[in-house]
């Protein structure tokens, strides 16, 4: 599945089970709700917290899932078209960062 199918995926998944796009602060504060629910996973998980009982269980594909899921909400409810921003930031990134990485000594 590329972008511009997920995009559509969600919308179309909006359009037949949640009546309509929050808002988009909304969307704003469910995203950062999400992103902390990953990163509870990977605190506790790889980090030098101690993994609760309760969050053994979570699965942070899903997790991630649902940030992608808020991600492409907002897209769709502003109007970007995330495929093609995308590629032109990989793009950028690549010209810019082509040998940035290789050359810096902390990741030697």
């Amino acid at each position: 599945m590329n972008i511009q199918n997920a995009q559509l995926e969600v919308d179309t998944w909006i359009k037949e089970h949640g009546v309509r796009y929050f808002n988009e602060l909304t969307n704003m504060a469910q995203l950062t709700e999400e992103v902390g629910e990953v990163a509870r996973i990977i605190a506790r998980r790889y980090g030098e917290q101690s993994e609760k009982e309760s969050d053994k269980d979570k699965d942070l594909g899903e997790e991630l899932a649902d940030v992608l899921f808020v991600v492409l909400c907002l897209a769709n409810q502003t109007g970007v078209d995330l495929q093609e921003s995308f590629s032109k930031r990989m793009d950028k990134k690549g010209k810019r960062d082509h040998d940035r990485h290789h050359n810096n000594e902390k990741l030697k």
